[in-house]
C-alpha cells in the first residue's frame, strides 16, 4: 500500500509529528511505501518530494507589516502553493490513501481539494481541537473554555481568546467559519479521534459525527526497557507553552524539599519566562534540557520517579503519557480532556486539578517519599500500555479505517458519476 502522510511540519516537533513519523516507520517495516507532504522548513527530515513543498511560513510570532500579514491570512484560508505542490506529489506517488494530520494554517484545506480531484481516499487524525475551537486550545485567557463548541464562533472574537488580540481572534474565527461554510473538509472520508473527550466535543458541534471514529495512539512497549530502579527526579516533557502548565510544576517545586529535582525537556515561547521563574522559586533545582530526541526522552522517563503533565487546557491523548507508561513510569496529570481516560488515579498515576501547585506538590511528594510504591505504580502503567497501546493492534485497526475510507471514496465517486450522467 502507498500511504501519503500530510502534516505541516516534517520533523519531531510535538505529539502529532511524533505519531506520524513513528507510524510511517511502522508502516514501512510492514511493507507499505510511504511518502510525505509538508511545509518547507530547515528542520525537516529529508523527503523525496521536498521540492514541491510550499515555502516556510512562520506564524509565531506573526509576520510583520500589513502586506506580510495579509499574505499569511490568505494562505491560512487557502494555499494555492500547497494545492499545486500536493497535486504534483499525487501525480507521481499515486497514493492508495492519504493520511492527514495537522494541516491548519500553513497548508490549509486546499490540499484536500487536490486529493478529492484525484479520487484519493482520505483519513485525518485529529491531534487537537482546531475543528471546534478556532484557537486550538479550549482556553480563554488561561481558563478552560468550550464556548465555541455549542455556540457561535463570534465568542472567540468577543472574548479575544487568541493572545487577547481582537484582530488575531477575528482572523481565526473567520478561518473556521469559512471552512465550515464552504465545507472544506468534506473530502475527508474518516476522521480519527484518539480520545472519547474530543470525539464528544466534535459530535456536540456537529462536525462530521457520522465519519468520526475513535482510535488510541500507539507505542511499542516491547521495544522499550522498563524502569527497573526506584527513585529519580520529576520530569516534564513537551512544548513550553502556556497551556502546558509548566509554571505550575515549577511553583510546586518551590513547595517541595531541597532534595526534589525537576528536569524539563522541550522548547517553546515560554522558556525564558519559565527559566526566570525557576531561578526565583526553586533555584538550582530545575533543569532545562531543550529539545531532545525520542531516544533521549525515553531514557529520561526511565530515570524519573514520575512524569508531570500539569496542563491547564483539555489534552487530547498526549503521546508523552503513553510513552511514559510504556517505560514503566507513573504520570501525575490534570483531570482535563482525555487525561482521565489514560490515568487511573492511584493505580497508574494521580489526577489533580489544574493550576494548583499545592495539589501537584502533594501528589509528587507522596511518590518521592515512596519510591518502591511509585515503581509498582509504573509497572501497572506499563501493563496497561502493553494491553491497550500496542503498535500491532493500532496498525490493524488503522488498516480497517483505511479500507473504510476507500469504500467511502469509491461510493462517492460512483454517486458523482451517476449525477453527471443524469444531467
Amino acid at each position: 500500500m502507498r500511504v501519503l502522510h500530510v502534516n505541516k511540519f516534517l520533523y519531531r516537533r510535538g505529539g502529532a509529528e511524533a505519531y506520524m513519523l513513528d507510524l510511517a516507520d511502522l508502516q514501512v517495516e510492514r511493507g507499505s511505501e510511504v511518502a510525505f507532504f509538508a511545509m518547507a522548513h530547515p528542520d525537516n527530515i529529508p523527503s523525496r518530494y521536498e521540492e514541491h513543498f510550499p515555502r516556510n511560513l512562520e506564524l509565531n510570532p506573526p509576520p510583520r507589516g500589513p502586506i506580510a500579514r495579509a499574505k499569511s491570512v490568505g494562505r491560512m484560508l487557502w494555499s494555492t502553493s500547497a494545492r499545486r505542490g500536493i497535486a504534483r506529489v499525487i501525480e507521481d506517488f499515486k497514493p492508495d490513501v492519504a493520511h492527514l494530520h495537522n494541516i491548519y494554517h500553513q497548508l490549509s484545506p486546499s490540499v484536500l481539494s487536490a486529493l478529492s480531484n484525484a479520487g484519493v481516499p482520505v483519513v485525518m487524525t485529529l491531534h487537537d481541537c482546531k475543528l471546534v475551537c478556532p484557537s486550538y486550545s479550549f482556553l480563554d485567557h488561561g481558563n478552560v473554555c468550550t464556548a465555541c463548541v455549542g455556540g457561535s464562533l463570534r465568542e472567540a472574537v468577543r472574548r479575544r481568546c487568541k493572545d487577547d488580540s481582537l484582530g488575531a481572534s477575528a482572523v481565526l474565527a473567520t478561518e473556521t467559519w469559512l471552512h465550515r461554510r464552504f465545507r472544506a473538509y468534506d473530502a475527508v472520508n474518516v476522521f480519527i479521534s484518539p480520545s472519547r473527550f474530543l470525539a464528544g466535543q466534535l459530535t456536540r458541534a456537529d462536525v462530521y459525527p457520522d465519519r468520526l471514529r475513535i482510535l488510541d495512539n500507539f507505542t511499542d512497549p516491547t521495544s522499550v526497557p522498563p524502569k527497573s530502579e526506584p527513585g529519580g527526579p520529576l520530569v516534564c516533557v513537551g512544548r513550553l507553552h502556556e497551556g502546558k502548565g509548566i509554571d505550575t510544576a515549577i511553583r510546586a517545586m518551590g513547595l517541595l524539599g531541597a532534595d526534589a529535582r525537576l528536569v524539563i525537556a522541550g522548547d517553546g515561547p515560554e522558556r525564558e519566562t519559565l527559566e526566570r521563574m525557576a531561578a526565583d522559586v526553586a533555584p538550582g533545582r530545575v533543569s532545562f534540557l531543550g529539545q531532545r530526541s525520542r531516544q533521549e526522552v525515553l531514557e529520561l522517563f526511565r530515570s524519573a520517579t514520575a512524569l508531570l503533565v500539569p496542563s491547564r487546557w483539555h489534552e487530547n491523548q498526549p503521546m508523552t503519557v503513553i510513552e511514559a507508561f510504556s517505560c514503566g513510569v507513573p504520570v501525575i496529570g490534570t483531570a482535563l480532556g482525555g487525561m482521565g481516560e489514560l490515568i487511573i488515579d492511584g493505580a497508574t498515576g494521580r489526577l489533580i486539578p489544574p493550576g494548583e501547585p499545592m495539589e501537584l506538590a502533594s501528589a509528587a511528594l507522596a511518590l518521592l517519599r515512596d519510591p518502591e510504591g511509585s515503581l509498582a505504580m509504573g509497572k501497572s502503567a506499563r501493563r496497561m500500555a502493553m494491553a491497550r497501546f500496542s503498535s500491532e493492534g493500532h496498525l490493524s485497526a488503522l488498516g480497517e479505517l483505511y479500507a473504510e475510507a476507500r469504500r467511502a471514496r469509491a461510493k462517492s465517486g460512483t454517486s458523482h458519476q451517476r449525477d453527471e450522467e443524469q444531467r
